[in-house]
């Protein structure tokens, strides 16, 4: 094979060769374009739901923008109403706050004020006149003032904080126990003896809230200097009493055998002039037997001597002696008496002097040509008996019922009506009845009737 013939095979070779791999990259291009062609559809599957997928995000996204919208606007009107409310709270709370800082600023005022009046209150109690006990609702004693401690001759460290019923254990409180009891009692210017030299006048006074007892005040007040001048008066009485007594007596002997004619004859004028003497003596004598009593009764010497009797003779001995009065008044007496009224155990001078004062006292206060009513009553389960005294007259004024039973008291209207008289009738007629275990009292009204009333228990025998 020649040269050329070489070439030309080589030459048909390769170009068989080229034309073989044109078919291969003809083949590979028209898979490949296949391929391609299978992608492209397939991308466009993939477009076509993207596109459909991104439509659905867009009406996701228009609807989640409406309710975005929608939830924005209830937020924002929710924000709105909450904004409003906060300031409305916040106007609120500062309106409460500063009402509270007013209330606290008017508490810290009336605390202030308070706690002056404390103050001023604890000063006018440790610098009180008188002694000054108090006690809380539970009894305990919280309040001791410094003439409380004089009196007592007592440190209040002593005594503050204790309870009554520890406080009887303390000598110098026992004979203030003793009067008002572990309850205490209230009670108005009773007198208690600490000692010769400290005689003390006891007032307690409670306080109440709700009608509850929240403390009690017991004050005490020094009389020993009154008590002493009190003493010295008495005994300046009871001697110029018995001093007085000894010529009164004389001159009634005098006048009475003088008026009986034992001295010779007398004529009209003189007997006259006797009359008047004697009458005015008498009055004398019965001034001075007033103080004589008030003497003893003031020094507990005023003794009583028991008697078994029967209390309506002793009315009827009184209404005796005073019928010459009545008829000159022109006054009638009704007397009226239970059945059977028991005797009772009295002293029987002291009980005719009551009933003495309360007649005599009814017929000089009465208006004439008017009635007195006497009654005798006897209450069997009381076991006492009641006597009363009715008289239409001048009356007791009400501004001066309290004083009735003092000593040296005549209302005005009294006075006026009966000049003569000393004032103790009274305050006598209630120490004897006191101390046999009875009580007296009376009802009036000035220019009406006036009653007065006292019983006795029955002690028999």
């Amino acid at each position: 094979m020649s040269l050329n013939d070489k070439k030309e095979d080589t030459h048909n070779i390769s170009q068989f060769e080229y034309k073989s791999e044109i078919e291969k990259l003809s083949k590979l291009l028209v898979r490949r374009d296949l391929e391609l062609t299978k992608v492209n559809s397939e991308l466009d599957e993939k477009i076509l739901e993207l596109e459909k997928s991104n439509k659905e995000l867009l009406d996701m996204k228009d609807v989640l923008e409406i309710r975005l919208n929608a939830k924005t606007r209830q937020l924002r009107e929710v924000i709105s109403g909450l904004d409003q409310q906060v300031k409305e709270r916040t106007i609120k709370l500062e309106k409460s706050q500063k009402a509270l800082m007013n209330i606290l600023e008017d508490i810290q005022f009336e605390k202030k004020i308070a706690q002056d009046e404390r103050n001023k209150t604890d000063s006018i109690i440790s610098n009180f006149s008188d002694g000054l006990l108090i006690f809380n609702n539970d009894n305990d004693l919280t309040t001791v003032n410094k003439m409380a401690e004089k009196y007592l001759n007592i440190k209040r460290e002593k005594i503050e904080g204790r309870n009554i019923r520890n406080l009887y254990e303390v000598n110098e409180l026992k004979s203030i126990i003793e009067v008002i009891g572990i309850d205490i009692k209230d009670v108005f210017r009773k007198e208690v003896k600490i000692d010769e030299e400290n005689i003390l006048e006891l007032t307690v006074s409670s306080t109440k809230q709700d009608n509850k007892n929240i403390s009690k005040f017991l004050i005490l007040h020094n009389i020993t200097r009154e008590k002493k001048v009190q003493l010295l008066k008495t005994e300046f009485v009871s001697i110029a009493a018995h001093q007085l007594r000894t010529p009164l007596s004389a001159i009634k002997w005098t006048l009475t055998t003088l008026l009986d004619g034992d001295l010779g004859e007398l004529n009209e004028q003189q007997i006259n002039y006797l009359k008047k003497t004697n009458l005015s003596n008498e009055r004398m004598i019965d001034l001075v037997d007033d103080l004589l009593n008030l003497s003893r009764i003031e020094e507990g010497k005023y003794i009583q001597v028991e008697d078994f009797i029967k209390i309506e003779d002793l009315v009827n001995e009184v209404l005796q002696e005073v019928e010459i009065k009545v008829n000159k008044k022109k006054l009638l007496i009704d007397f009226k008496q239970d059945k059977d009224i028991s005797k009772i155990s009295v002293d029987k001078e002291k009980i005719k002097l009551v009933i003495q004062n309360l007649v005599e006292n009814a017929v000089n206060y009465c208006y004439e040509k008017t009635k007195i009513y006497i009654s005798l009553t006897e209450d069997r389960k009381k076991n006492e008996i009641q006597f009363k005294i009715t008289n239409s007259g001048i009356g007791i004024p009400e501004k001066v019922k309290r004083r009735m039973f003092t000593k040296f008291f005549r209302a005005e209207n009294a006075l006026k009506t009966e000049t003569v008289g000393s004032g103790l009738g009274l305050f006598i007629n209630k120490n004897i009845i006191e101390s046999h275990g009875g009580k007296i009292w009376f009802d009036s009204e000035e220019g009406k009737d006036t009653i007065f009333y006292f019983i006795l228990p029955i002690k028999k025998k």
